[in-house]
């Protein structure tokens, strides 16, 4: 007992209530004046009664009831055979709906005096709420020191990023120029400029002009996006109208969708009203979404660009009959340079940032772009945009 009585002596915790340390041997706490003796008894009670909502100290002694019993066995305060003899006490009342904490029925077989057990369970459950207590100082510390690690790492990620813009854009830039010149004296030779062709030269030339044109594309596209990963992308936001972009689409396509064996269809509603939005870059979004539907749409396959009204929006759509895409990896045709096949002998070129512009040009339109899709049956390219208020 006096081994116990100095180990509670040695200690100095903090009050549960107010956490300032606890002069020796103290039973209420100088500093907010809880009486600490029945704060803990009142904790224990609300636990055993399966309310711990009500408990007067936040920390958790749920694991100090269950556990009392050791307690007391590795402070000598009572023997096994008592221990086990009050156990088996307790479970008897409890059989006969009489429900006994554990130091009462210790006091009550005489194993243990009141004032002990008091300061025995008080003892422990400041110890617990210490324990809780710098238990989260360090989670706090480690959730700064992980943040500012996390904050270190997009740090460098966006520095990344930004490099790796700028090379992408000045490179872009630098290949212009000689497909400039490539793009002239390919057209000179076409017109008979430079001397008469044979017909082989002739189809060696169109074929020399239509990779020209594919590669002149994919340099803008390149453009675009470092341009658009640098400074964001700026809006020229005014009234249209939506079918008559469609069919400026349409005769874009039409030559591509003729030669690829695939029927193009136009479904834009009647009477659509007037809409706001940079024309120019959703002309590009519907360009990109239908030659993208072609591009995966093979031979007597069809391609839908349509349009409705619904309420005070209107829902844009692209609809094909392709090859479809997988439901887990939908996600991944948003990401930059990055090809569903990417193996070498794919069937599909490109470089992967049509439909990452896509979303960069929507998302800056305040919209977002959904996508429905079954593999080898196609699928749903859809949007939709506000109408002004003027024109609803």
């Amino acid at each position: 007992m006096s081994k116990f009585i100095d180990d509670i002596a040695q200690h100095n915790p903090p009050c549960p209530h107010c956490g300032e340390a606890l002069p020796r041997e103290e039973k209420t706490c100088p500093n907010c004046g809880v009486d600490l003796l029945l704060l803990t008894l009142l904790t224990e009670r609300a636990y055993l009664d399966g309310v711990p909502g009500s408990a007067p100290i936040s920390s958790t002694p749920e694991a100090l009831i269950p556990r009392i019993g050791d307690y007391l066995l590795d402070h000598d305060l009572v023997k096994e055979d008592e221990l086990n003899m009050a156990l088996a006490r307790q479970k008897e009342l409890a059989e006969k709906n009489d429900h006994r904490l554990l130091g009462q029925t210790l006091i009550e077989m005489g194993y243990i005096d009141h004032e002990t057990f008091d300061l025995a369970i008080n003892l422990q459950i400041i110890e617990l709420h210490s324990a809780l207590r710098e238990a989260n100082r360090n989670l706090e510390q480690r959730v700064e020191q992980r943040t500012g690690e996390l904050n270190n790492a997009l740090e460098r990620l966006g520095e990344t990023n930004q490099i790796k813009a700028n090379l992408i854009s000045n490179v872009s830039h630098e290949l212009r120029t000689p497909l400039a010149h490539i793009k002239g004296y390919v057209e000179l030779l076409r017109e008979g400029d430079l001397g008469e062709l044979t017909l082989e030269q002739e189809e060696a030339l169109e074929v020399m002009a239509r990779s020209s044109a594919r590669l002149e594309r994919l340099i803008e596209d390149l453009i675009e996006f470092s341009t658009a990963a640098r400074e964001g992308i700026s809006l020229n936001q005014q009234p249209f109208s939506l079918a008559d972009l469609a069919e400026e689409v349409r005769k874009r396509t039409s030559k591509n969708a003729e030669k690829s064996g695939v029927e193009f269809k136009l479904e834009i509603e009647d009477n659509l009203p007037i809409l706001e939005a940079d024309a120019e870059r959703l002309e590009w979004v519907l360009y990109q979404l239908v030659d993208n539907g072609i591009k995966f749409t093979g031979d007597g396959g069809e391609v839908t660009l349509g349009a409705n009204k619904d309420g005070n929006i209107v829902n844009v759509y692209v609809r094909d009959t392709g090859v479809g895409i997988p439901a887990d990896r939908i996600e991944e045709v948003f990401l930059p340079f990055h090809q569903l096949d990417g193996s070498p002998t794919r069937k599909y070129g490109g470089t992967g940032l049509g439909l990452a512009l896509v979303k960069l040009i929507l998302n800056s339109h305040g919209s977002e772009i959904r996508i429905e899709s079954t593999v080898n049956e196609g699928s749903l390219i859809s949007f939709s945009l506000p109408i002004p208020s003027e024109s609803a």
